[in-house]
């Protein structure tokens, strides 16, 4: 820090002087100052470690730090030698070594990155060597570090192909073990996703390790193909160990032979962890107990106490378990025994929770579920009993206690990591962190809910992009590890500019470090080095055992001839392949001239760079191809194939690029490469089109894909999928884009659906403008004219509401002097050129062919308004155009339709105006006065009575209620009452008392004896009998139903449950019993069948086209006789009829005050 208030030259100040470790190991990102409230500067910093420190600016001394990390925690691991020592792998591409048991700094972390170039993937500890802690990578490295000393860790020369899943210290088996006495008693085991587990030896790893899978096929005498391994576990003692299988299978292997003793059949999926009981229990039964879980969500523990004990001759297949874990609702990722207890265990799973395990028992005793998505690794505390640690998805490593848990079992249902994850997104988990500056604690939500008190938790720094990826641990399948391209990050440290002495410049690393070493000896055997030097140069008789370039005098031959130089570089070349560094071992072979020497070291070590395909064409064209191909391998490995195949292109494998990035789905990159390469006619390009396409629509990028689809050619297909989301303005544009690549059916298809759903929105101006470019489809627009007229019309008689209309037609409205029909008609003259003479496509019989071909439902209460007013209109254009062709059968026969339409669907006061507008003078023979339109009813005798009878019957209902306004001289009678079908007997007794009977007589203005007719009387009569019988028999059948099962009680309990199943009122339900204790279930059945057998012989042209209920007009008409002239032939006929057909006691009760005791019917 400088101050700049002073003047003159000046030294700045450092940071951290104090005591060392306070400053940061990294790259510093960013710096931000602050002021407290007591007047105290603070400053805050964060750097490329991922720790955030804050300083003191008075004392410059670092007041907290807090370690954070940027990726998923896939490893954590307790020393069995360094107590509290924990070692974690994240997914940042760093290890964190965490002194938990500190009492001075509570996060006392180091950083380990050097020589890791991907997400850390696997961790384990030396049994026996302290600070000696090993670690595999997702690019497939496995390398130790020594955490007491700043040194690059060691990289083993034998890398795997895809990630390291599991690491595990174990004696060595052949061929390490041979004659391995006195030299090491531990060897390094890696498994990993191509399913191989190596055994390397630490004390060479530039040496080749060695494949387990040979030794157990010779031992075993195995001619078959070994299952993928997928985890391996050593029982602490090292007699056995247990190696985890692709199959689900689990194999034991007595050391060092590694021969076979069992196979254990459980599982029927991946194995993810293995664990061995320790060898401390009190309980020495429960020393060979082997824990296993796979993505089953199921832990199996198993008893192998009597194979290990007394080895069978030969394997054994065990099927059988010790015990079986079940709570878990996804696969298990990690599991740890307690040292502290006996039997007990702790397991992590993707379902987010982690559980503790009595396993003797079989019984959960406690469940954590803090953590905010799934967990990949568990480890229980070394030193506390109660307290466990796990890491996992979110960034963060939690510390619990077993104790203070509310929960013992998982949870139950769905996955709770999905339901979390659709409830936390990114946002939030920036939002649920919060940093108090005094000693550096985090305050975290976990869940909603706040931390547990005393809990250490490590979290995240902010959302890296590994965020975005899927997990590298445990998957269903050995795929492949990441699905982003890995960047390499330097191995060496940044270096910083303008550093006093305090901090020196690291200096690169040499080429040649043992010729230089050398030059670091004392003085005296520098001074004898010249002579040496100056006796090989000038004597012919060398010094004996002096060879410049070997031994204690290699740096010699940087000073003697060409064969000492190289002797000299072959001696760095060892060293350099012993430290893992193999970039300098290429260089040294370039500078050697054996290019193609260094071009081959590394393509089997994977490390190619474009440095060296550069320089490859000096090799030959051969060479220079086997480089590129080998480049373009390791690149795919690594994910990046669009360098891949640029690489490709330049030794003219176009195909093979394209094949390359077709298979990994980069559709739009391959398609521009074979545009721009290939011929337009290619037949290659349709194929991208087509298999993008379908891709895009799959994920759902409907409009993409609709792209894709009309640059192969298929504008049929893109127009399909646009009009997949099936609104309104895509069904517009599929329909505009079907008509433009003259797919004319479809496209007058789509138009159609467009327009039904606009006009269903009583949108006409733009269902009009969909249609209009569709010529074909002029039948359509004449109904949407019928229909927008008609409910414009509706509107304006104040039976419809006006805020449904969204646009409409200056021309849509009805004039005073016109009826609807004759409105319609002149509408089709002036704006559509629809006329007597129209012919063609446009003739009135082709117009009336096309509209028959629409299709309308069974009519039904249920179907909303505006489809009601859109059906009905189909069949009014029908009547229309029939009208035009002078056929008064089909006309009547559709005008009767469209009043259906509109009476079955219980809209009464629409109906009564809907009547009115057709008919305005009462009388359905007259069509039209204008165009002198009388129908001829004969051609359809029984739906003109019918239709006569409805509009009667709406005048009817007219005259009553104008009639009861003018006598009770107010608008209480209003037209409220028309909104229902059929006023109730109930209804009728309560008007009659409402209404005065005295005043003008008035006469009726149309023939009410349509309305009495006694044939449809009957009708109507034994429909309703049959109705009221099947409701007997139905509740006969329920209540029969009801006592079987038990439902049903004594007293009350009974007559109340009844009631309210059945949903009858008091009165129904009594009836009900009644009926059931006069009546039985077989003389209502015979009762059925004689009313249906009297239904049959009913005519059908009575039941097909009904009538106004027959015995409700009776009661009508008899109370509007009171105050209006009604014929006493008419009263006569009425008060027949409700004596002969009036068999219901609600319209018994009604008839009272109009037929004497005499005319009532016998009970």
């Amino acid at each position: 820090m400088w101050d700049l208030a002073k003047t003159g030259k000046q030294k700045w100040s450092l940071f951290g002087t104090s005591s060392e470790g306070q400053n940061h190991s990294r790259i510093v990102f960013n710096m931000s100052s602050v002021q407290l409230q007591d007047g105290q500067e603070l400053l805050i910093s964060t750097s490329m470690d991922r720790e955030i420190k804050c300083w003191d600016l008075n004392s410059l001394s670092c007041c907290w730090t807090l370690p954070t990390l940027g990726g998923h925690v896939f490893k954590l691991t307790f020393s069995t030698v360094g107590i509290g020592c924990l070692a974690l792998g994240v997914g940042d591409n760093m290890i964190r070594v965490w002194n938990t048991l500190s009492t001075q700094n509570q996060h006392d972390v180091r950083s380990f990155w050097q020589g890791i170039k991907s997400k850390v993937t696997a961790l384990a500890w030396h049994p026996k060597k302290e600070g000696s802690l090993a670690f595999g990578t997702d690019d497939g490295k496995v390398g130790i570090y020594d955490v007491f000393f700043s040194k690059p860790p060691q990289i083993s020369s034998s890398y795997h192909r895809k990630t390291v899943y599991t690491l595990a210290w174990g004696p060595p088996v052949p061929p390490l073990s041979f004659g391995a006495e006195g030299k090491q008693s531990y060897s390094l085991y890696s498994c990993a996703g191509e399913g191989v587990i190596l055994q390397h030896d630490t004390s060479r790893l530039n040496g080749e390790a060695s494949d387990i899978d040979k030794l157990i096929r010779d031992t075993n005498n195995i001619q078959h193909k070994l299952s993928p391994h997928t985890d391996l576990s050593w029982k602490p003692d090292g007699k056995v160990v247990a190696i985890g299988n692709e199959d689900g299978s689990i194999d034991v292997y007595l050391a060092p032979s590694l021969t076979l003793l069992c196979s254990i059949q459980q599982h029927h999926k991946i194995i993810n962890t293995l664990q061995w009981h320790h060898d401390h229990s009190s309980t020495p039964e429960l020393h060979c107990l082997l824990a296993s879980g796979s993505s089953n969500a199921i832990v199996y523990v198993h008893d192998l106490h009597a194979i290990i004990e007394n080895p069978p001759e030969s394997p054994v297949l065990l099927t059988e378990l010790y015990r079986r874990l079940c709570g878990h609702t996804a696969k298990i990722t990690s599991m740890a025994w307690s040292p502290h207890h006996s039997g007990r265990l702790v397991t992590a799973s993707y379902d987010g929770t982690a559980q503790v395990w009595d396993v003797p028992e079989e019984a959960a005793i406690s469940n954590y579920r803090g953590h905010t998505g799934y967990l990949l690794c568990v480890d229980w505390s070394p030193v506390d009993p109660d307290v466990i640690w796990t890491g996992g998805k979110d960034f963060t490593v939690q510390e619990w206690k077993v104790s203070e848990q509310e929960f013992t079992k998982p949870p139950k249902g769905k996955k709770m990591v999905l339901l979390q994850e659709k409830k936390v997104g990114s946002k939030q988990k920036k939002k649920n962190k919060t940093v108090s500056v005094s000693g550096g604690v985090v305050e975290q939500k976990i869940n909603g809910e706040p931390a547990t008190e005393g809990r250490k938790v490590m979290t995240e720094q902010g959302l890296s992009a590994e965020d975005e990826e899927e997990e590298v641990r445990l998957t269903n399948s050995l795929g492949s590890p990441a699905a982003v391209e890995m960047q390499r990050k330097p191995t060496s440290a940044a270096k910083c500019k303008d550093k006093p002495d305090l901090l020196k410049k690291k200096k690169p690393r040499s080429m040649l470090p043992l010729s230089t070493s050398m030059d670091h000896r004392p003085k005296e055997e520098l001074l004898q080095d010249c002579v040496t030097l100056a006796s090989v140069r000038h004597s012919d008789a060398p010094p004996a055992g002096c060879v410049p370039g070997r031994g204690d005098y290699i740096h010699l031959g940087l000073f003697h001839d060409r064969e000492a130089l190289y002797r000299m570089f072959e001696a760095e070349e060892e060293s350099h392949v012993e430290a893992g560094h193999y970039d300098s071992v290429v260089y040294l072979r370039l500078w050697s001239g054996d290019l193609q020497g260094a071009l081959q070291l590394a393509t089997e070590r994977g490390e190619l760079n474009d440095h060296l395909l550069s320089i490859a064409p000096m090799a030959g064209f051969e060479v220079w191809s086997r480089t590129v191909e080998a480049f373009v391998k390791q690149l795919s490995l690594q994910e990046q194939f669009l360098k891949a195949a640029s690489h490709l292109l330049s030794i003219n494998r176009l195909y093979e690029a394209v094949d390359l990035l077709r298979s990994n789905k980069l559709y739009r990159e391959v398609i521009a490469l074979v545009k721009a390469r290939l011929p337009a006619d290619e037949p290659l390009l349709k194929d991208l089109y087509t298999c993008w396409a379908a891709v895009l629509e799959k994920d759902g990028h409907l409009s993409a894909a609709a792209k894709c689809y009309l640059a192969a050619g298929c504008s049929f297909d893109a127009a399909k999928v646009i009009a997949r989301k099936n609104d309104v303005p895509s069904l517009r544009t599929a329909a505009d884009l079907a008509r433009i690549s003259r797919e004319e059916v479809l496209a007058q298809s789509l138009a159609l659906r467009c327009a039904k759903d606009l006009a269903a929105a009583h949108d006409w101006v733009g269902a009009h403008e969909v249609l209009n470019s569709q010529s074909p489809l002029l039948a359509h627009r004449l109904h949407l004219c019928v229909a927008e007229l008609l409910a414009v019309t509706l509107v304006d008689s104040g039976v419809f509401s006006s805020a449904s209309c969204v646009s409409a037609h200056s021309w849509a409205m009805l004039k005073s002097s016109n009826t609807i029909q004759d409105r319609v008609r002149d509408i089709w003259e002036e704006e559509f050129h629809v006329c007597l003479n129209s012919a063609g496509d446009w003739s009135i019989e082709a117009l009336l062919q096309e509209l028959k071909s629409v299709d309308t439902p069974a009519r039904s209460g249920s179907i909303p308004l505006r489809q009601v007013l859109l059906y009905s209109s189909v069949h009014l254009t029908r009547s229309l155009l029939s009208w035009l062709l002078n056929d008064d059968g089909q006309l009547i026969t559709e005008l009767w339709q469209a009043v259906a339409w509109l009476r079955d669907a219980g809209h009464f006061s629409i109906s009564a105006v809907f009547c009115q507008l057709l008919f305005p003078e009462g009388d359905v023979s007259i069509f039209s006065r204008k165009h002198s339109k009388t129908l001829q009813q004969s051609k359809a005798e029984a739906e003109a009575s019918s239709l006569q009878a409805f509009v009667c019957y709406h005048r009817l209902y007219e005259c009553w209620w104008r009639d009861s306004a003018v006598q009770t001289g107010t608008g209480s009678c209003s037209e409220d009452k028309l909104n229902n079908e059929a006023l109730t007997a109930g209804t009728l007794e309560l008007e009659e008392r409402a209404c005065p009977t005295s005043g003008t007589s008035k006469e009726l203005d149309f023939e009410p004896s349509l309305l009495l007719s006694e044939p449809h009387a009957a009708c109507q009569a034994t429909q309703k009998s049959v109705r009221e019988i099947q409701e007997r028999l139905s509740a006969m059948v329920l209540q029969h139903s009801q006592v079987q099962v038990g439902q049903l009680d004594s007293g009350n309990k009974q007559d109340g449950s009844l009631a309210q199943t059945t949903s009858l009122d008091q009165q129904e339900a009594t009836e009900v019993e009644q009926c059931s204790e006069e009546e039985t279930f077989l003389s209502l059945s015979s009762k059925m069948s004689k009313f249906q057998e009297e239904l049959a012989n009913i005519p059908n042209s009575i039941k097909m086209f009904p009538r106004p209920d027959v015995m409700e007009c009776c009661l009508v008409l008899l109370h509007l006789s009171k105050f209006s002239s009604i014929s006493d032939v008419v009263q006569q006929q009425a008060k027949h009829l409700l004596r002969k057909y009036g068999r219901s006691p609600p319209v018994l009760k009604a008839s009272q005050g109009f037929l004497t005791r005499s005319g009532f019917p016998a009970d």
